[in-house]
């Protein structure tokens, strides 16, 4: 007889949102995305802001979403509500509050093109249309964990980080991967704070980039991502803290010299290169012993690596010296 095994992160399935439920609403957002009516058996209520113009409805990507889910993640929670994900973000290029979906709005993620150099067999620079042609899209459920103890779990599109770096071919020389964002303070308003190290930049290491949790997201909820995600092209790195999954993506560096991050440069102590999620090591200001759901408003208790230390742990057994956690 077989017996499944659950992760150690996992719950029974009738914890998550059920699947059809979640399929309703992605085939929705594609009907009113496409222009079409959506008839239903029985009373089925559309909101006025499902039904108002989406900042995705242009997006030149639209028609190949929702992309297959690849169902060897799964989640533990449900599905964070699109609304409250979309209103709740950080990102700094448009203002240091959390509401800054407004401002976003002002991001142009077209024409939008991605450059690859440093340690690889040839540099190059490719448009996220092209890129998009040349990727295994999939559908991913994974958990977001911020590092000020919130989180969320979500949808994510896009392909993953190890098809990309195979694409670039790097040189045997590459120890680390290092990206960047857009850097015009002209369409970001946050970017005129010449206090921070513009551009924002993030890295990982090689291992940590060809890792099979390790995605690039170009969109969520069964559409493109909206600008306040990092349209078009960001990272996930669902057992890090969420700081490390740098958002609208303009070059990726192959390099042999570990890179220093936007976060890392202002405060090294509270931001640290790895920043994997551990609930025992607490930030140098609050806890991380707990996270807050966003959008429940339940209060849980955080897992080491976010839950997915199976993943993930082997790569930092030599690391012991490091501060992994931070």
């Amino acid at each position: 007889m077989l017996i499944k095994k659950r992760r150690g992160w996992e719950l029974p399935e009738s914890a998550a949102t059920p699947e059809s439920v979640f399929i309703n609403r992605r085939q929705l957002i594609k009907s009113v995305a496409a222009g079409t009516a959506l008839i239903a058996s029985g009373p089925f209520f559309v909101s006025r802001a499902a039904q108002a113009a989406q900042p995705w409805d242009d997006d030149p990507s639209l028609g190949l979403y929702p992309f297959q889910r690849n169902e060897n993640y799964v989640l533990d929670r449900a599905i964070t509500d699109e609304e409250t994900n979309a209103k709740w973000n950080n990102f700094y290029e448009f203002g240091s509050h959390k509401q800054i979906f407004r401002n976003a709005r002002k991001l142009r993620d077209r024409p939008w093109t991605i450059k690859v150099d440093g340690l690889v067999e040839k540099e190059f620079e490719i448009g996220i249309d092209d890129l998009l042609a040349k990727m295994p899209l999939e559908e991913r459920l994974y958990r977001l964990r911020c590092v000020e103890a919130w989180s969320m779990t979500i949808p994510w599109s896009g392909f993953p980080l190890k098809a990309f770096v195979d694409f670039a071919r790097p040189l045997s020389s590459a120890k680390f991967l290092k990206m960047v964002t857009f850097n015009d303070s002209k369409m970001a308003s946050g970017q005129k704070q010449f206090w921070y190290p513009w551009a924002y930049t993030e890295a990982v290491t090689m291992e940590e980039a060809v890792n099979e949790l390790a995605f690039l997201v170009t969109g969520t909820y069964g559409h493109p991502s909206p600008p306040q995600h990092g349209a078009p092209l960001r990272l996930a790195l669902p057992w890090k803290y969420g700081f490390k999954s740098v958002k609208s993506i303009v070059s990726f560096t192959f390099t042999d010299e570990r890179p220093i991050g936007f976060w890392e440069e202002i405060q090294s102590k509270e931001y640290g290169f790895w920043a994997n999620v551990n609930p025992e090591v607490p930030h140098p200001r609050w806890s991380q012993a707990t996270e807050k759901i966003l959008g429940t408003g339940d209060r849980v208790p955080t897992l080491l690596y976010n839950g997915y230390g199976e993943f993930v742990a082997d790569m930092y057994a030599d690391k012991a010296n490091e501060p992994l956690f931070m």
